[in-house]
């Protein structure tokens, strides 16, 4: 659960990233699923080493 929210709000990070540098529909697409992809891994990780640790 943790990976698809901060995939999400990854996706909504690159667009508003995208958007402030002045990016067209196609750079802001490509922002929003880089960053989405990047934030769901590390939401990934994260809940994989609370789980490993025992704090869920």
């Amino acid at each position: 659960m943790l990976a698809l929210i901060l995939a999400i709000l990854g996706a909504i990070y690159g667009w508003i990233a995208a958007t402030r540098r002045g990016g067209n529909t196609a750079d802001k697409l490509q922002y929003a699923v880089g960053f989405g992809i990047a934030f769901g891994l590390a939401g990934f990780m994260a809940g994989l080493f609370l789980v490993q640790a025992g704090l869920v």
